[in-house]
C-alpha cells in the first residue's frame, strides 16, 4: 500500500477512494501482504497473478486465493467496494448505523446491509483489528443531571460546587492515522 496516499476522511471520499476495484485491491494487499504476497494454504511465496479474475495462483501447492481468504470479507459475494466503505462508516458513525441505513448509503439490500454489519461487528468485537497506540486524541464530558430542568434563578444557586454529581462521564478517543501504526499491527499478527 502506498502510504504517501491519504487515506479518505469523509464517506464521499470513502465512496470514491473504494469505487475502482485495482484500488481496492492495493489497499488489501498492503494491509494483509506487506513483505510480500504469500500463499495462505502452504506460505510459499511463488505464485503468479491472473488480473482477469483478480486472484493469485500458487506454484506450490497449486490452489488459488484471493485478497479476500480469510478475512471478514470471505465467501461474501459482494465486493471489497461495498465492503470498505461499509467497514469505514461502522468505525467512523460515533452512535452506529443501522442496516437500513447502510443499505441506502451503498445501494445495497437491507438484507446484505445487515449481514455486513453482523460480519463487521464481529470482527470489531474479536479485536480483529489493532489496538488503539501512538498520538491519541482524548477528549471528555459531563452530560446528564437535573440542572437544565430547573429554573434560572433557582439553577445558579444550586449548582455552586457539584461538580459531576448526578452526571455521567462520556469520553471519546481517537487515534491518528500513521504508517507506523500499520507496521506494529502486523508484526503483532505475525507473532
Amino acid at each position: 500500500m502506498d502510504t504517501k496516499t491519504a487515506l479518505p476522511g469523509t464517506l464521499l471520499e470513502a465512496i470514491r477512494y473504494f469505487s475502482d476495484p485495482d484500488t481496492c485491491l492495493a489497499f488489501m494487499v498492503g494491509l494483509r501482504w506487506a513483505d510480500g504476497i504469500t500463499c495462505p494454504c502452504c506460505n510459499s511465496d511463488q505464485n503468479s497473478f491472473l488480473s482477469t479474475r483478480r486472484i493469485w495462483k500458487c506454484k506450490g501447492c497449486q490452489k488459488q486465493f484471493s485478497v479476500k481468504l480469510g478475512t471478514v470479507f470471505e465467501d461474501s459475494p459482494l465486493g471489497l467496494d461495498k465492503w470498505l466503505p461499509s467497514l469505514w462508516l461502522v468505525v467512523n458513525c460515533k452512535n452506529g448505523i443501522s442496516s437500513y441505513e447502510l443499505g441506502r448509503a451503498l445501494g445495497v439490500t437491507q438484507k446484505s446491509a445487515w449481514f455486513m454489519l453482523h460480519r463487521l461487528r464481529l470482527a470489531l468485537q474479536t479485536e480483529s483489528f489493532g489496538k488503539i497506540g501512538g498520538e491519541v486524541e482524548v477528549d471528555e464530558t459531563y452530560i446528564g443531571g437535573k440542572a437544565r430542568n430547573m429554573h434560572k434563578s433557582n439553577r445558579a444557586a444550586k449548582i455552586k460546587g457539584t461538580g459531576g454529581m448526578g452526571k455521567a462521564a462520556v469520553m471519546g478517543l481517537l487515534e491518528r492515522w500513521r504508517p507506523a501504526r500499520l507496521a506494529r499491527a502486523r508484526q503483532a499478527r505475525e507473532s
